[in-house]
């Protein structure tokens, strides 16, 4: 059931609040996957979203999960009445007054329109709060978790918060440090980000590293073997993968580059799975770089369709990169996905990347933002199938053995359990 905050809701037992930034989301599935864990667990939700959803396809798990879903509203004065209901309950919490001064000071921080809408989308949460909400919760630690920060202290709750990549490394340290402290605990998906934040918060013992790990039964082991492609055969070329939004992270121009380095002998082609706001630039890119009649770009896809193009390809590339203004992929779970299929795994030595593949033991490693390091990679791969075989093979023994998510689901139960909330 989904409700905008008028109509009624199913309370057979205290749930658990869960912020999100947009919902549902097609290049969110870890958190749909872990959601839905959850309730597999024999926990009840409550998704609250701070924005409509805009993708035109659903993952098979969005309709798997029961939770009812509250839409807070995306633009203040698109709900006006909305708005000033919440304020007016909000002000009548003991804790508005003390939020009220904290969040004056962050707007002199950042004034922004932002943190203006921040607070409201909190006030509206506070006002059409579930009766039977027993603990909030907030994916990412930027704008999600500063509208649960707000509301929590408003109310005089507790509150926990799961931080990903782009959410901490485009937050200053001070803003991190003051929600790591107020926040009961928090989880995060890399080491990387892990020993950041812990060195940030006073207790970093509160600061705890959950891998998102991938629901392996939605990716069972592939048993067809390849084909024994090189590169040689122009009828037969080797099948590039990759998926990910066009956005700059990602790192697809440089991608790009390295694909028309390598020798013009050389047979391959190149699948893009994903939409983004470049995706029309690094179509003229490809065009400019005489490579575009061996690229599809298919567009945004399902898991499932996801799933069959790891099954068709021969090997997987992605060229994360850290932006100018510190975004970045933590571990993208992509990575984690391809790997689990046996396909062999290109990428960059960023962030948690290096805390699954090893170079030239389980895949290949180069510099971000250096095409001809990862054109060299490439050829090496498009020449060397049973190269491919046996990094796809060892990196998906590792995915079996180590990122499993019932893992990460279990400790996050456990978690939660210690705050009352228990399945």
């Amino acid at each position: 059931m989904t409700t905008d905050g008028n109509g009624p809701v199913s309370r057979s037992q205290k749930r658990l609040v869960v912020v999100v930034k947009g919902y549902p989301r097609l290049s969110e599935t870890f958190i749909a996957q872990e959601l839905r864990g959850l309730e597999l667990a024999g926990l009840k939700l409550i998704i609250v979203s701070l924005r409509r959803p805009t993708d035109k396809k659903r993952h098979a798990v969005h309709d798997e999960i029961e939770a009812d879903v509250l839409y807070l509203p995306e633009y203040l004065h698109q709900e006006p009445l909305r708005v000033l209901r919440g304020l007016w309950a909000a002000l009548r919490h003991p804790g508005f007054g003390q939020t009220l001064r904290g969040w004056l000071s962050d707007l002199r921080r950042d004034p922004t329109l932002n943190r203006v809408r921040r607070l409201g989308q909190a006030a509206v949460l506070v006002a059409e709060w579930p009766q039977d909400g027993a603990w909030l919760h907030a994916h990412f630690i930027h704008t999600p978790a500063s509208v649960a920060d707000y509301a929590a202290r408003i109310m005089q709750i507790g509150w926990t918060v799961s931080a990903h990549a782009k959410d901490i490394w485009t937050s200053t340290d001070g803003e991190l440090s003051a929600k790591l402290n107020r926040a009961k605990w928090a989880v995060t998906c890399t080491e990387t980000g892990h020993k950041h934040l812990q060195s940030l918060a006073k207790d970093p013992s509160r600061v705890h590293l959950s891998y998102h790990g991938l629901n392996l039964d939605r990716f069972p082991v592939f048993t067809v073997p390849r084909p024994n492609r090189d590169g040689s055969d122009p009828a037969n070329p080797v099948q590039i993968v990759s998926v990910g939004r066009a956005v700059p992270k990602k790192g697809y121009d440089t991608l790009l580059h390295a694909l028309a380095l390598l020798p013009a002998g050389l047979h391959w082609r190149f699948n893009h799975l994903g939409g983004g706001v470049e995706r029309e630039m690094l179509q003229s890119l490809a065009e400019t770089l005489g490579i575009a009649d061996r690229i599809h770009w298919q567009g945004s896809v399902n898991q499932s369709e996801v799933l069959a193009a790891y099954r068709a390809s021969d090997l997987f590339a992605l060229a994360c990169r850290i932006t100018a203004d510190g975004d970045r992929d933590g571990l993208p779970n992509v990575l984690v996905e391809a790997a689990s299929q046996g396909l062999a795994c290109i990428s960059t030595t960023i962030s948690g990347i290096p805390e699954l593949f090893r170079d030239g033991q389980n895949g290949w490693l180069v510099p971000p933002d250096d095409p001809a390091a990862l054109a060299n990679a490439l050829k090496t791969a498009i020449t060397s199938p049973n190269l491919r075989s046996e990094y796809g093979q060892a990196a998906e023994a590792q995915v079996r053995a180590t990122l499993d998510y019932h893992q990460s689901v279990k400790q996050l139960v456990g978690l939660f359990a210690a705050e009352g909330l228990r399945p």
